[in-house]
């Protein structure tokens, strides 16, 4: 990629027909729904697409299938976050192979890395990989966060070319955007899609938000107001995008209620399955029922 990206990148579920069967039809289904809402790219095997609970052939097959299915339309990213630096790198080598544009890596994750240690583990995971590198911010999951001047160290080097936060800290956010704000070859995306078009307003490079599955021309309108500092446009989405944030997002007493949330909205319209890789399961019946009326309200 020799080209800044910018705009909204939704993070792809992962249609599953059974805990380690991809839904290849619905996958298609997926794409298709994205593309035609006008998305700027799109990611793979992040957390929205579950990929730690994943096997690695099914993470290879989801390369492949989404490959083929994009052909080459959109950039594709494509997640290679694990706590194995050499699996890391095998995903890279196939995400290569099958035509991907970037690659993204978390923080390894069970004990914390030190920031020394984070600097150790890129230098050597951008030593071992062909594709250039979105470093993923995600605390929450990770146990660590990037310091602005870590990040400002591993983007010396120039496989790494963007970043994505999705710590949800607002301060952390404006720290990075300041830290890089001479590097304008250099992508920052937000994850949490509340911060969106805040964050765009301030300089960063758009979003890759979960909600874009399931809405994605929101999103691509959210993200173009927010650029041409349509203030009123904003508002009125951002209004939306909360409300999609304090229904879908927010069902149940689960870490896990967003994805179960987006998966089951997906399955309402009719996209794709609600299936969760073990050792997380969809909505019972009566939450379903609260996600359908949840998609009514929203009039979208």
């Amino acid at each position: 990629m020799t080209q800044v990206l910018n705009g909204i990148i939704p993070p792809l579920v992962t249609p599953l027909l059974d805990n380690d069967t991809l839904d290849v039809e619905s996958l298609e289904r997926l794409i298709e729904h994205v593309i035609n809402g006008g998305v700027h790219g799109i990611f793979i095997l992040g957390t929205s697409g579950e990929s730690q609970s994943l096997s690695f052939s099914l993470r290879e097959e989801m390369i492949k299938q989404s490959s083929k299915i994009i052909n080459g339309r959109l950039p594709l990213l494509v997640g290679i976050s694990d706590t194995s630096l050499s699996d890391s790198a095998r995903l890279s080598y196939i995400a290569a192979d099958n035509g991907a544009d970037i690659v993204v890596s978390a923080a390894p994750y069970y004990y914390a890395a030190a920031q020394p240690e984070l600097i150790d583990f890129y230098e050597a995971l951008v030593f071992k990989i062909a594709l250039p590198l979105y470093l993923y911010n995600m605390p929450s999951h990770t146990k660590v966060t990037f310091a602005p001047s870590t990040l400002y160290k591993l983007s010396e080097n120039e496989k790494v070319i963007g970043f994505k936060d999705s710590s949800a800290n607002g301060t952390y956010l404006q720290t990075v955007l300041y830290t890089m704000r001479d590097r304008k070859d250099f992508s920052i995306f937000v994850g949490p899609e509340e911060m969106t078009a805040a964050a765009v307003l301030m300089g960063a490079n758009g979003g890759v938000n979960g909600g874009a599955n399931i809405f994605p021309k929101l999103f691509v309108d959210l993200y173009n107001a927010a650029k041409a500092e349509d203030l009123e446009t904003v508002r009125k989405l951002q209004l939306k995008v909360m409300q999609i944030s304090t229904t879908i997002y927010s069902l149940g007493q689960y870490s896990s209620s967003f994805l179960k949330g987006v998966k089951c909205a997906l399955s309402v319209l009719g996209i794709c399955k609600d299936t969760l890789a073990l050792p997380y399961s969809k909505f019972d019946a009566e939450s379903r029922i609260k996600i359908i009326d949840a998609i009514k309200e929203l009039d979208l």
